[in-house]
């Protein structure tokens, strides 16, 4: 990038290409050649736009997006808070309704805000919102049989699917553009700081409502728990991605020090974790509950390195957070290679069964991920390939997870037979 940004510098039109093309690394690599171009005037014009800072604004003075754009937001906020509310309304059974609509209770609306604020396609609307009908329809005309493995891993796939329609809708209607796909990775990353702060501030309101109530004598917890607190839940991701689109600032210098602060945590937390798995004799190839914490702990670290990867690209970190998330990535293969084996033993000792074809699965996919993740930052430390390079190969793989997602969802119960 360096070098086409100096072959360019007297060519507008070009700079605007490859600005557009990769923002967060054009102007990585333009502030680096920018001591030899300090005499170009366009060079200059560039420079005051990449590294322009607006001064903080007060509570008083931030911008809270358009009017229209509010109205949207509240009225997508209360639809799901009346979706999460539907087994009340309607005198439907809670363990039959949240289980198979808990993603459908937010993501459609999430769906719905960035389909109306990028303006998607009438195309990608009608497909989207058929694929989310059509979803809904499927879980809930599943029968109901509380003992089905195959039921609780398509209700626990589905909000993945939904998650990848989601992404289809912030990339624009394609499942090929990388860079979108890598924005909405630090969407996601931005989104749970945000709904963190959310939830930790509707806790503390709570805690301090029902107290004071309690002083008088009111006992509102009944009403509170079940009114404001689920229809609350149900608006924080909502009213979270608000915030982060239109007050991007706000998250965009917490998210960087979050993925800075935690990746070290989690490379020295997981080395730890598998010597003391030695010492104290655990096996996750006899002990099912071990190897599900096994795998639940692989997904999280797998996240969290996806999450550090994308926010280490749009800072332009260095080399040390490079090798930090190398060593975590190399140590998280590892792990995923103990799970998959164990998942492959147990399999040939017991057979194939619905959940251990799902973990299967994804472990394979994980461990084929990760691997491909691990050989670009190595390559990154090595000088072969630009960081993009890295945040390119998260990008690839999250059409692979949707449609895996969509395989257990969907056709698991039929080819097990509902069991």
């Amino acid at each position: 990038m360096r070098d086409e940004i100096l072959l360019n510098q007297d060519n507008p039109l070009q700079l605007e290409k490859l600005y557009r093309g990769n923002k967060p690394t054009f102007k990585a690599a333009f502030n680096a050649v920018y001591p030899q171009l300090r005499s170009n005037p366009l060079a200059e014009g560039w420079y005051q736009r990449l590294n322009f800072s607006p001064e903080e604004l007060s509570p008083g003075t931030m911008a809270w997006g358009s009017p229209a754009e509010r109205t949207f937001v509240v009225a997508a906020s209360l639809f799901s808070a009346f979706i999460a509310k539907l087994p009340e309304l309607l005198s439907l059974d809670n363990e039959f309704f949240y289980p198979r609509n808990a993603g459908l209770i937010v993501l459609p609306m999430l769906m719905a805000y960035f389909a109306w604020k990028y303006n998607a396609s009438r195309k990608t609307c009608g497909l989207v919102a058929g694929l989310v009908l059509a979803s809904a329809t499927f879980i809930n005309l599943l029968p109901q049989n509380t003992s089905s493995d195959t039921l609780v891993l398509a209700c626990m796939h589905l909000p993945l699917w939904l998650w990848s329609l989601l992404g289809f809708v912030f990339s624009g209607g394609t499942w090929r553009n990388g860079a979108n796909w890598l924005g909405f990775l630090r969407y996601n990353g931005e989104l749970a700081a945000i709904t963190a702060l959310l939830l930790l501030s509707g806790g503390l309101t709570t805690a301090i409502t029902i107290g004071l109530f309690n002083l008088i004598g009111w006992k509102i917890e009944k009403f509170y728990f079940q009114y404001i607190v689920i229809c609350g839940l149900a608006a924080v991701p909502i009213v979270g991605t608000f915030i982060t689109r239109v007050q991007p600032t706000l998250v965009n210098k917490v998210s960087p020090v979050i993925a800075r602060l935690f990746s070290p945590v989690a490379l020295v937390m997981l080395v730890v974790y598998l010597v003391a798995t030695l010492i104290a004799g655990k096996n996750p190839y006899h002990d099912r509950e071990f190897l599900l914490l096994f795998n639940g702990l692989l997904v999280g670290v797998m996240a969290l390195i996806f999450f550090s990867v994308a926010e280490t690209d749009h800072s332009g970190s260095h080399r040390g957070q490079i090798l930090l998330l190398f060593l975590l990535s190399a140590v998280t293969l590892i792990v995923n290679c103990i799970a998959l084996s164990a998942v492959l033993f147990r399999i040939s000792e017991w057979g194939l069964t619905p959940n251990r074809a799902a973990v299967l699965g994804a472990n394979i996919l994980m461990l084929i991920h990760l691997f491909y993740v691990a050989t670009k930052l190595f390559g990154t430390l090595r000088g072969k390939n630009e960081l993009t390079a890295v945040g390119s190969s998260l990008a690839v793989f999250l059409p692979l997870y949707s449609v895996w997602s969509a395989i257990v969802t969907f056709a698991f119960p039929l080819l097990f037979g509902f069991r």
